[in-house]
């Protein structure tokens, strides 16, 4: 791990790449109604950010593989640590669809 690690973004293609040959995963969306609504990844769940603490209506299984997304990854990374707090244990923060390549759904 090098010093400057940690300012390394997730690569949310890879990360789609790894959701869709995980079985069982969730592909999690905190970004707001709007945003979603614009424009979002084929499968992928909205639940913003102001109401992760409602996930448990949308994953009941806490080892559930959860990829979590927002825009530029600053509200992912908090969703992720809010989640590992709820107790999910499988937690992927994979950064934002701004940087995504693939196919959005509107």
């Amino acid at each position: 791990m090098g010093l400057f690690d940690f300012l390394k973004q997730p690569d949310i293609n890879q990360g789609v790449k790894q959701y869709k040959t995980t079985s069982g995963a969730v592909l999690l969306d905190v970004r707001t109604p709007q945003e979603y609504a614009e424009g979002h990844i084929p499968g992928g769940k909205n639940l913003p950010l102001q109401d992760i603490d409602k996930a448990a209506v949308i994953i009941d299984n806490k080892d559930t593989p959860l990829f979590v997304h927002c825009l530029s990854g600053g509200r992912s990374r908090q969703a992720a640590a809010v989640l590992k707090q709820m107790g999910y244990t499988n937690v992927t923060n994979i950064g934002g669809i701004a940087d995504y390549h693939g196919k959005v759904e509107r």
